[in-house]
């Protein structure tokens, strides 16, 4: 395997699980979403709020496409699947697994929703967003990993790798 790219929801724990599964695995890391603000020279809060969410979304698009590895976890933001040029970008990359979590969960964990730069409209609630994303992360990802309901971070990432060699047997089998 290349890469590893983890989607999901804002709070669904791309980043988190993402660096454990890492280190499980002896890969690199990376977070897209400090990709971008290299790039643009700003906090993604600043970003949503200047540019707006339609220009945001392409310049995370570019910030995603701009990116070439190997051996790495991969945690796009979660308003990555909303541009198919950054989403087939990331599929080259190596496989593409949701870390689905329920609305309910995502509503406890994201107590900053406006000040995390994500990239929602004005009067968009979350409740919004995942009606629109939920979708599009199943669109495209190669595997789902259903977490939360109380697993922890070593379950999840257990889960990840478990569905990671499944799929792998899939495939050659």
């Amino acid at each position: 395997m290349e890469n590893i790219v983890l989607i999901g929801m804002p709070g669904a724990g791309k980043s988190t699980v993402g660096v454990l599964l890492a280190k499980a695995l002896g890969y690199a890391f990376l977070d897209t979403d400090l990709v971008i603000q290299r790039r643009e020279g700003a906090l993604l809060q600043s970003l949503v709020d200047s540019l707006g969410v339609e220009p945001f979304l392409d310049a995370e698009s570019a910030a995603i496409r701009s990116v070439g590895c190997q051996r790495t976890v991969i945690a796009p933001g979660g308003s990555a699947v909303c541009r198919a040029d950054a989403m087939e970008h990331l599929k080259r990359l190596g496989p593409v697994v949701y870390l689905r979590l329920p609305l309910e969960e995502l509503e406890t964990r994201l107590s900053n929703i406006s000040s995390r730069g994500i990239a929602m409209a004005p009067g968009e609630t979350l409740a919004d967003i995942f009606a629109f994303r939920a979708p599009l992360y199943q669109r495209w990802a190669d595997l789902t990993v259903d977490v939360g309901r109380g697993q922890s971070l070593e379950e999840t990432v257990q889960a990840v790798l478990d569905a990671l060699a499944e799929s792998k047997t899939a495939w050659n089998g």
